[in-house]
């Protein structure tokens, strides 16, 4: 089950207080300066604790896109809230028929003085019901032959009118994302980040870190570390799942694929650290890691059997009459994770577009 705002806001400000937040962000905005190889035991440590995940959207991608592009102002206005995680960010990229081909993206921000007046939807917007505040991307100009022209990088305040949420309830019961909708909102100009038109530059930079984060190899370790101890447990006075041979060898498999991917994870590492951007890369991670992910999941589905039928809390709006379920009813969590995290393979840009930036790039196909 998802934590709620509150208590994920407290975890974050309990990593504040340590000093820890800005784990990836330079001295001089409050961060910790870390090296690269610094940031990647902090993320394999928190894993290893079966931490909560921090929410990306303020600490790990508008903030450094801000601190880097941002004016003075707009560094001094927002990044210590940001850190601090007093405001609550999402993202405004995917709309209806812009997800994957983002350059088509149909949102506008036009010109009125010193203000935009947005129109548009965004949609699949994760934890846009708790946002204070959306970054998104617009389109401000259609002069330019080339689609990734012309598009802006907006910051709109969630409370402005116009603005309107419609959650968006996923196959596993639960309201994690949402539609967001602009009706002639009016958006200070101050609150454009860096140049107008360069939006899809800075967009690119914030997704290959998306990218290469969504690979989640440490939490996916483990995550398969705690299968393998709990298939070698006696549920019930069963046997033990360990003795099957077979499903023995599926988890083998994942951990092989899995050791791959995080060799692959510290070359690219290695090649950031000597100040190489990361490129083809965080596509192969991204694609890769999100496989794995389900990959994992699916065990856990197999090792819980008919157990898998889903407890549903009360507060998601489908819920399991007591005659449809199976055990107790509380045995498992795989099959609400199984169904909710078919999404990883498309959000972030789907695996099919991953393939196809890897063959242009890499293969020069």
């Amino acid at each position: 089950m998802p934590l709620s705002r509150e208590h994920q806001q407290r975890f974050q400000k309990a990593l504040y207080a340590r000093g820890w937040a800005g784990y990836n962000w330079p001295v001089e905005y409050g961060g910790t300066g870390w090296s690269l190889v610094q940031k990647y035991l902090f993320q394999k440590e928190m894993a290893d604790a079966n931490m909560p995940a921090i929410v990306p959207f303020g600490l790990g991608m508008v903030g450094p896109i801000i601190y880097t592009y941002g004016s003075a102002e707009q560094k001094q206005r927002f990044l210590p809230d940001i850190l601090a995680s007093n405001t609550w960010w999402c993202q405004g990229y995917s709309e209806p028929g812009s997800g994957s081909d983002l350059a088509s993206l149909k949102t506008r921000a036009e010109r009125d003085g010193d203000h935009y007046i947005v129109n548009g939807t965004k949609t699949w917007t994760t934890l846009a019901q708790h946002a204070d505040w959306i970054f998104c991307l617009v389109r401000t100009s259609s002069d330019s032959a080339r689609r990734q022209d012309g598009i802006s990088f907006l910051l709109v305040d969630m409370a402005t009118p116009g603005v309107s949420v419609r959650p968006i309830i996923t196959i596993d019961g639960s309201h994690e994302i949402n539609e967001v909708h602009f009706d002639a909102v009016r958006v200070p100009r101050d609150n454009l980040v860096g140049e107008e038109g360069k939006g899809w530059t800075y967009g690119k930079v914030l997704l290959q870190h998306e990218r290469t984060g969504t690979a989640g190899v440490a939490r996916t370790q483990y995550r398969l570390r705690e299968l393998r101890a709990q298939a070698g447990r006696s549920v019930r006075g069963a046997a033990p799942l360990s003795n099957d041979a077979n499903f023995m060898r599926k988890i083998a498999a994942v951990e092989v694929e899995l050791k791959a991917l995080e060799y692959t994870e510290l070359r690219t590492l290695a090649a950031v650290t000597s100040g190489k951007a990361p490129g083809a890369e965080s596509s192969i991670l991204k694609f890769k890691g999100t496989e794995l992910q389900q990959a994992v999941d699916e065990l856990y589905l197999e090792a819980a059997g008919y157990y898998a039928l889903p407890y549903v809390p009360e507060q998601y709006v489908y819920d399991f009459p007591d005659q449809d379920r199976v055990g107790e009813g509380v045995e498992t969590d795989a099959a609400p994770r199984y169904f909710n995290f078919r999404k990883a393979s498309i959000y972030g840009g789907s695996n099919e577009i991953q393939k196809n930036i890897i063959a242009k790039h890499v293969l020069g196909l």
